[in-house]
Parts: C-alpha cells; sequence; structure tokens
C-alpha cells in the first residue's frame, strides 16, 4: 500500500501514538523538535513520537513535551501492542538549527536521542539530523517505512541536498 492510500494522522508537538493498523501512517513537520519512528517488525506494529526538549530523569515527569518522558510513553506502548522489546528498532529525525538561538536545543535533542537508544539498546536503523532546515515526515509504523522532505526558511522543498546520514537501511527511507 502506497502513502497515498493511507489515513494519514498527524503528530503535533507533544504527541506520541502508536498502532498495529497497517492503513494508517503518521506525518509530521520537524525543526529543532525530533521525532523517532520507532517499530518492531515481526509484531508490525510502530509508533511516533515528536518532543521539543531532551529533558532529564527528573524533569518532565508526565509532560510530552520532553523526550525522557516521550521516548518511555513510545516504547511502553509498543509492548503493549505485542512487541518484542528487543526487537525494537529505530529511526530518527530532525535536530534542526533553525534559529540562531545560543540554547542550540537541535544538537541537545540529537545527543539524548542518540544516547538513550544506545541506553536502552535498541537500534537505530537510519536518521536524517541537523542542518539550518526543516522536515516534513511520513512514517508507516506497521512496515517502518519513511518519506521525508527538507524544507527551507522560505518554506520550498531543498533540492540536491543529501541526507545528513542514513545508514544502513537506505532503501526504507524515501524522499519526496
Amino acid at each position: 500500500m502506497s502513502f497515498r492510500e493511507m489515513t494519514r494522522k498527524s503528530v503535533i508537538q507533544g504527541e506520541c501514538f502508536v498502532t498495529d493498523d497497517p492503513f494508517l501512517q503518521y506525518s509530521t513537520v520537524l525543526g529543532s523538535c525530533i521525532a523517532v519512528c520507532m517499530y518492531e517488525p515481526e509484531a508490525k506494529v510502530g509508533g511516533m513520537n515528536h518532543f521539543l526538549l531532551p529533558g532529564s530523569e527528573n524533569s518532565g515527569s508526565g509532560d510530552m513535551k520532553y523526550g525522557v518522558y516521550s521516548m518511555e510513553l513510545l516504547i511502553n506502548g509498543l509492548l503493549k501492542l505485542g512487541a518484542d522489546r528487543y526487537k525494537l528498532e529505530a529511526k530518527i529525525f530532525g535536530g534542526g538549527e533553525i534559529s540562531q538561538s545560543s540554547q542550540k536545543i537541535g544538537p541537545k535533542n540529537q545527543a539524548f536521542t542518540k544516547k538513550f537508544l544506545q541506553n536502552e539498546g535498541i537500534p537505530c536503523m537510519a536518521e536524517n539530523l541537523g542542518g539550518a532546515f526543516a522536515r516534513k515526515l511520513q512514517f508507516i509504523p506497521t512496515t517502518g517505512k519513511v518519506r521525508h522532505m527538507l524544507i527551507s526558511a522560505d518554506e520550498s522543498p531543498v533540492e540536491n541536498l543529501a541526507p545528513a546520514v542514513v545508514s544502513p537501511t537506505e532503501s526504507d527511507i524515501e524522499l519526496f
């Protein structure tokens, strides 16, 4: 089934959704925020979160804008749908430096996400992070397939720009 034939659900800042519905896709737009697209290929379940700040174990308890809480909800939601914890796979997007802020939120979000996945033993199958642009993202949770487009500050697609890093399953990410 193609992206065009599916029901689309938007995931906005501070949200997290999981599903086993093969006819549903998630979409979002990212700047300095991060979206983690996580799935379990055998159970055919997946989900997406969209968080604004990394947070810490002591901050943001119960607040979806923090990655530390959002990541736990994503993982636990997938486990409740029958995912095997040791077969989870992730793809991560966002963490751009859209503004000239001295806070460096995008790079902090990137570092948090990579460290969290590493600490949890969840492999990152692909990533597209950083840069001075936003991203539009579509994700089919039950297959792990992702499409994304880089967007410049004037909201036009960025042409002739290679992804920051895409590895090792390059075929699962499609530029549009």
